[in-house]
């Protein structure tokens, strides 16, 4: 029987047995599980007798700590300790020994074992098994004598084969396309754990074949730190070792994820079980990869993930200490002179932090270093303001010049989103004609439909299509779907861009009147009777020069010896200040010049050089926040920010100039901008033709109103 047909046979028990019991989408909870105690119990029925042989001997001698050498008398990395085999159950005629016996089957596995049925939940299906009488006729079906879920074959009498032996890749071959099968089925979730295998493809391939010539005999890591039910990881494993071997090279390769949906982790922990790699399993974690790392001293060869997108971690956040106080060195680094450059990302999207995360475990020491392949959604590539945590990801990441690509996929090519998509080719060993650029290519046209879809998944990647990528990334080609730009294309600075205060004063009775509540709210009578004074000396105005006011109010406040603090500047402005672009700009420091100075590089930061009372003096202006403004200067700008400054701001507002200490370094990536492929307009003959077109249908719409359609 073959592996698909194997797959039939399980999946049809759920209709089988399940129906009328089960809704189909709660099947997977009873068959995954199902399937794995299936294999086990075939995989460990010749060593059953050496184990319970073990045990005995073990509790005899009151070995507490006995894993190691039942393992050694199963010979797997697994094996169970019970008084049953699963053919044992199926006689058993009360429901209720039926269960207490079942249970105490399932209780004899191991503790890898455990864990994964804990993650299943499979003990919480029991009740429902036997309350329905349908335990033993499911034991029974998985027993069914014309399939074999052995590793040994099934022989006649006469010792010829009557079914061959599945082995540990056809079992999880099998075990992989039921996770399929229900992942699509219940297509709704499927997207958050199941990366479609065309995709797991093409991004095995783009870390691999660009360093397929230097790989060598030997170990690599392959880590997932969403690893899902554990496809990209072994589908990984695949492609690698299938590339060494090509070369003439043995490569022994070991795998590590972490999964925080308690099911998806079981599935991969037990789809390694299944294919004989226990050990492997073993690395296989339960947990938050972002506020519980299960790897935090590990750096890998190759990285490979599709991390959820548009997913709130506040929880993760809030776990580690929150926004303010978190000091996890995989967020929080030294980077472009700041000793605390913060990577961390809004709480609502979480898939940048699932990025900074993986390149904290970069190896980089050895020759190929590590090379990354991440699935984000479009938000990766622009959303977050220079400073923010995204925009930071970005700037490290493309800084460090670790970016080798980015390749947008076709829409609609994965099951629960039919959003834009992209994966991000990252190394930390570009190679020299890599250095300093970034590859964006536009995949989003090489794919072939689908005749049904699957969830929103209406295309599949072909091998050609595959191939084509690929081949794009490694040739390094320009054309129209493949763009090569500098690191710096990407790079931006925000400017702050001020405008002075501008601000006349008024002293009629109805402005003394409402500075009168102003100072009595304050408590301040002495400065409501300076100006009053200062009223008397200059008049109601309007005066359009705020300074020569406050000079006046000082001169009358050191007479009766009232300090003109800071606040009681604040407060007259506030109370008697109102905005005037007609007035003269409010002045907010002067400082003597000490030296020769540049006046007109002083005048673009803010500070404008003046002569006051026969003296050369340095004057900054009180900006007026409700003219602030900001501009995206591009790195790439001839002559930078200055140069961009006097052509685009200073002809349309001359007063004018940049905060430089609020300047921030941001990027952003914009396939659309460099992607776009402006629609032909239509041409008058085809216009007019749709205009006669519909004078004629509205003629005859309007002759049928008048005459009733007689």
């Amino acid at each position: 029987m073959s592996d698909l047909n194997i797959s039939n046979f399980i999946w049809n028990i759920a209709d089988d047995v399940l129906r009328d019991v089960y809704v189909r989408g709660k099947y997977r909870d009873v068959i995954l599980p199902m399937t794995v105690v299936r294999r086990l119990d075939a995989v460990l029925e010749p060593t059953k007798d050496a184990v319970l042989a073990m045990k005995a001997q073990l509790d005899k001698a009151g070995v507490a700590n006995q894993h190691a050498a039942l393992c050694q008398a199963s010979g797997e990395a697994f094996y169970n300790a019970s008084q049953f085999r699963l053919r044992d159950l199926t006689s058993k005629a009360r429901r209720q020994q039926l269960k207490a016996d079942f249970e105490a089957y399932l209780d004899g596995f191991s503790p890898n074992v455990q864990e994964v049925l804990e993650k299943f939940k499979f003990r919480n299906q029991i009740p429902t098994l036997v309350d329905a009488d349908i335990l033993g006729f499911l034991i029974e079906k998985f027993l069914d004598p014309s399939v074999n879920l052995s590793p040994r074959p099934v022989l006649h009498r006469d010792d010829s084969e009557r079914l061959p032996g599945l082995d540990n890749h056809s079992m999880g071959t099998i075990f992989e396309e039921l996770i399929r099968r229900f992942n699509e089925e219940n297509n709704e979730e499927a997207g958050e754990h199941f990366t479609p295998r065309d995709v797991v493809e093409l991004m095995a391939y783009l870390i691999f074949k660009p360093i397929a010539d230097d790989i060598q005999s030997g170990t690599y890591l392959v880590y997932d730190g969403a690893c899902g039910t554990g496809g990209m990881l072994t589908v990984a494993e695949e492609k690698l070792i299938q590339l060494a071997t090509e070369h003439g090279k043995e490569a022994s390769v070991h795998l590590y994820g972490q999964e925080v949906q308690p099911e998806t982790f079981a599935i991969s922990k037990a789809d390694l079980i299944l294919k004989g790699e226990g050990a492997e399993a073993e690395n296989m974690k339960y947990g938050s990869t972002l506020s519980a790392d299960a790897f935090p001293s590990r750096e890998f060869d190759f990285m490979l993930s599709n991390p959820p997108y548009g997913k709130s971690w506040k929880s993760d956040l809030d776990r580690m200490g929150g926004k303010k106080d978190i000091t996890d060195p995989r967020f929080i680094i030294e980077h472009g002179g700041d000793p605390e450059f913060s990577l961390i990302t809004r709480s609502s999207d979480g898939q940048m932090v699932f990025l900074a995360n993986m390149l904290s475990k970069m190896k980089k020491d050895s020759k190929v270093g590590s090379r990354i392949a991440e699935v984000h959604n479009g938000s990766a590539l622009f959303t977050g303001d220079a400073g923010s945590g995204e925009s930071n990801v970005r700037r490290w990441v493309i800084e460090n010049d670790w970016l080798e690509s980015i390749i947008a996929l076709p829409l609609n090519i994965f099951y629960n989103t039919g959003i834009a998509t992209y994966i991000w080719v990252l190394s930390n060993r570009k190679a020299p004609c890599r250095k300093g650029k970034v590859q964006l290519i536009d995949a989003t046209t090489w794919f072939k439909p689908l005749r049904k879809n699957l969830g929103k998944k209406n295309c599949v990647l072909r091998p050609d299509d595959i191939k084509r990528i690929c081949d794009s990334f490694l040739n390094s080609e320009e054309n129209e779907q493949s763009k090569i730009f500098p690191n710096d294309a990407f790079g931006y600075w925000k400017v702050t861009v001020e405008r002075p205060l501008r601000l006349k004063v008024e002293l009629s009775a109805n402005a003394q009147r409402h500075f009168t509540k102003t100072c009595t709210e304050a408590d301040d009578g002495p400065l409501l009777s300076v100006v009053e004074e200062v009223t008397e000396r200059l008049g109601e105005g309007p005066h359009h020069d705020f300074n020569h006011f406050i000079e006046e109010a000082e001169v009358v406040a050191s007479k009766h010896g009232v300090r003109m603090t800071a606040k009681r500047q604040k407060l007259l402005m506030a109370g008697l200040g109102i905005k005037d672009p007609k007035a003269e700009p409010v002045i907010r420091k002067l400082t003597k010049i000490k030296q020769s100075a540049d006046a007109e590089t002083d005048a673009l930061h803010g500070s404008y050089h003046r002569t006051v009372g026969g003296k050369a003096v340095i004057v900054e202006y009180e900006p007026d926040t409700d003219l602030r403004d900001t501009e995206q200067v591009p790195f790439l700008e001839g002559g930078g920010i200055e140069a961009f400054f006097r052509r685009e701001v200073l002809p349309h507002a001359p007063d004018a100039w940049i905060d430089p200490s609020k300047t921030v370094i941001g990027y952003e990536i914009s396939f659309t901008r460099h992607f776009y492929k402006p629609q032909p307009l239509r041409t008058l003959q085809e216009i007019e033709s749709d205009i006669r077109a519909l004078e004629e249908e509205t003629e005859g719409l309007l002759e049928d109103v008048l005459t009733g359609g007689r």
